[in-house]
Formats: C-alpha cells, structure tokens, sequence
C-alpha cells in the first residue's frame, strides 16, 4: 500500500484530526537521548479512544507496517524513536483518572496521565504513589510502565513494576487482553503483567492501568550530608544501611554536579564540597525521629563535615530542589549530556564511584555523577558537545566503559531508563547468547511480524556469511 492511501486509511480509523504528517510530525520522530531521532515519521497518530488503539494496531500488522507507541517522549535511551517508513502511536490522548478506589487502595488511569497528576489526585485523599522518576512533571503512566520507571524513592518503596496491579493491553495484531486486576493475590497463570511492565512498548500498548496506593506517611525528615570526597559519601550510604535505617531516598551529588547545580539554582550549596548526601526518612513521628538521628550519625561516623537537618517544608523542598535539577543544571554546562542509569548492588557504590572518576580521567571528559546511591542506581553524565566528532567518539567509548564496569560489578544496563536503541548493543553482554534467544522467541510469540516498537531492546540476530 501506498504511502498515500496509508495516511488515508489512518485518518479513517481515527478520524477528527487525530493524524498528521511532515513537519507537524517531525517532533516525534525522537526523544530526549542526544543525537537519535532524524527525519519525520510516516503519520503520528493520537487516538482518543482504546477502540481507536486496536484498529489501527489491526492495520499496521496486516499491512507489516511498523509502530511506534509513544507518551510524553522523556526516553534517555533512544526508546521510542522512529523511522520514516513508520508510525507513532501517541497514547497521551488517553489521559483520564479513571478511578480512586480507596477501599481497595488502587487507583486506574489512561496511558496518558501526567505522572504527577495521579500524585497530587490521590495525596488529595490522603494516600501516596511512590514511583517518583525525575520526569514526573511531564511523563506520563504509560511510559512509566513501558520503560519500568523508578525514581528518588525507589530504596524504601521500589519501582513502577511494584505498584502495578492490573494492565489492560492491546496485542500488535489489535486483540485485547486484560491482565491481573484489584487483588493483592494473584498467580494465575503466567505473569504475564509483570513481562509487559518495562517492555518498552515491544509486546503490546497498554490502554489501561491499575496502580497500588498507600497512606500517606505521617511526617517526613530531609537530612543534608556534606563530605571532602565522594569515597566518603559512598561509603556513608552503607553505613546508614548497614545501621538498619532504609530511608525513603538516598541520593549522592559529586562536586561537578554541586557546581552545576549551585551555578544553576542559587540553593546555597557548598561548592567546594566533594560530595553531597541527601536522605529523607518518612513514617511515624516517633519513628522518623529516631531514623534521623541514626542517618545523621551515620555521615559524622564517614567524616561528614556538615550534617543539616531541614526545619521545616520550605527547607526540605529547597534540599530537595538540589536534587531534581541536577539535570537541568549539568545540561547549561555543555551543550550535549549523555545522561546514563548503570545500576549495581548497593554494596558496590564505593568501587562503581571510583569507575566512573577513572573512565572521566582516561577519556579527558567531565562527568557529572548523581542518582539514587541507596539503591545502587547512579547517573553518570558525560558532559560533551555532539559537534565535535573526536570528543563524541571518546564519550561512546566512555559509555561503553561505565557499562562494562557496571556488569563487572554484578550490576546491570539499566535500573530505570531502559534500553531502547542506545543500550541494545550491550545486551549480549549481559545476557548471553542464550538469554537473548529468549527475548527473541518472546518477542515471537506476542508480536510475530515485529511490528512493535521495530529494533529497540532486542540486538537483531547475527547472519552468517555463507
């Protein structure tokens, strides 16, 4: 079929204006990875319906037309680019809070809802939803689930794929499927919901989601933790948990980061600290004072120089600003960041700290480390400019490098970005030959003429030369 009449017969499944192409369409054909993303997809479509969703999934794979399913496009690995032979399925059309169920503490949204706005729906009722990512101002639930998003409280309350109860899901040839639901039980079967969360839209879109709430904790403590080097702030983090305290978050800022983001938001942060501690415990009154102290007492016994507790709401949400703008605040630094999630057992942080440092000063490249030291997951963001050929080849070595210290750590790819295109080539790496022909056979099975989300996770099998 011709590129024309496909165009026609999308606009026909999903009429109303809900399709576009050329230059309207060129937003989409990337995310916020650098350098990833070219010339404009063959059609975007925003269904507004689930039915909408199913038909033109129906479409494509009888016509063996590739889709992307996309949400608010905030992927850092290259997840939902697309070619100009494809189509972008943009679910943020369906953006509804479908229902609070306070007796069942779930909440079931559309693909498309703002993260935060589910936060601030249900903390309204007095209930909380952890998963926190960074994006949260503007990703949506859908792409939460899609890449099996985390955030600053992953260490104390888990990720996204912990608080998914219930999916509804169109498979690639357009047949609907629902998965789990309100119970706290339920091992019927295989798991297939847990499969689908963080298959980065390669098995099927998800048109519905049901998540687990809890209470909201009583009262919350951000602490401040001020070290000479970021040795000393790794090592901090397994004293507080080998002091039996798991906080709510635990973050780690290195000095070039503090730099940034003091440069960036006049916080008042110390900037010729080494590294900087930020932890939050939260529950009971009682319980959280006496966590805090046991935190503060924790980064003394590591040679902290300064341990603040923050007085009230407005100091906390300023320690906190530190944090959540560290991205926006290394990105005014050099024009292009290669912002990575390599992930190891917690217990490592000290030796994945020192990799990064070394991989920094071999490649001549400023890198800015931050993320989730609690929970073993950090950020190191590789400063450079995408002009310049020479520096970009030293900072794909540099990435290559931070991957391989990662797995030699026992630590993994990814703790929350996914894979998508920019990671796939590191795949077998982690899993073998064997563990990649199960992610094809399942790829297979649930999408045989591979029209979802084409090339991203899964490394294209090798073809041998005759």
């Amino acid at each position: 079929m011709g590129e024309g009449k496909t165009v026609a017969t999308l606009r026909g499944l999903v009429p109303g204006g809900g399709v576009f192409t050329g230059e309207l369409a060129l937003p989409y054909a990337g995310d916020a990875t650098p350098a990833m993303g070219g010339r404009a997809p063959l059609a975007v479509v925003r269904p507004g319906r689930r039915e909408d969703i199913s038909a033109v999934l129906a479409f494509c794979n009888a016509e063996g037309i590739g889709v992307v399913p996309r949400g608010s496009g905030t992927n850092l690995s290259g997840g939902v680019t697309a070619a100009e032979d494809q189509v972008v399925l943009a679910v943020n059309g369906l953006s509804r809070l479908l229902e609070i169920d306070e007796e069942n503490l779930t909440a079931t949204v559309e693909p498309g809802l703002v993260t935060a706005a589910l936060h601030k729906a249900v903390e309204n009722r007095g209930l909380f939803y952890p998963p926190d990512p960074g994006s949260m101002a503007v990703s949506t639930l859908g792409g939460n689930v899609a890449e099996g998003a985390g955030g600053l409280r992953g260490l104390k309350y888990g990720v996204t794929r912990d608080y998914i109860l219930g999916l509804e899901v169109v498979l690639a040839d357009g047949r609907v499927i629902r998965l789990g639901g309100k119970t706290v039980k339920n091992v019927s079967g295989y798991d297939l919901l847990r499969l689908m969360v963080g298959s980065e839209g390669t098995l099927g879109v998800v048109t519905e989601i049901t998540v687990r709430v809890v209470p909201a904790p009583e009262t919350r403590q951000a602490i401040l933790g001020v070290f000479a080097t970021v040795d000393a702030a790794a090592s901090a983090v397994a004293r507080v948990i080998a002091e039996k305290v798991v906080p709510a978050t635990l973050e780690l800022l290195d000095d070039v980061t503090i730099r940034a983001v003091e440069d960036y938001s006049r916080c008042g942060l110390p900037t010729d600290a080494g590294a900087l501690l930020l932890a939050e415990v939260d529950g009971m009154v009682e319980a959280v004072a006496r966590e805090a102290e046991r935190v503060k007492a924790a980064f003394r016994a590591e040679g902290a120089r300064e341990v603040r507790a923050a007085t009230d709401a407005r100091e906390r949400d300023q320690i906190w600003m530190a944090r959540r703008t560290a991205v926006s605040a290394l990105a005014r630094v050099r024009p292009t960041i290669m912002l990575e999630d390599a992930t190891v057992p917690r217990s490592r942080i000290p030796e994945m700290v020192r990799a990064v440092s070394g991989i920094s000063r071999r490649h001549n490249l400023p890198i800015g480390t931050f993320g989730h030291a609690g929970d073993g997951n950090l950020h190191p963001t590789i400063l450079t400019d995408r002009r310049d050929p020479e520096e970009m080849k030293r900072a794909e070595a540099a990435v290559a490098e931070i991957f391989g210290a990662a797995l030699e750590l026992g630590g993994t790819l990814s703790g929350e970005h996914g894979i998508g295109l920019a990671k796939r080539p590191f795949m077998k790496a982690q899993f073998g030959e064997a563990g990649l022909d199960v992610h094809r056979r399942v790829k297979a099975a649930l999408d045989p003429r591979g029209i979802l989300n084409p090339g991203k996770l899964i490394p294209p099998e090798r073809v041998s030369q005759g």
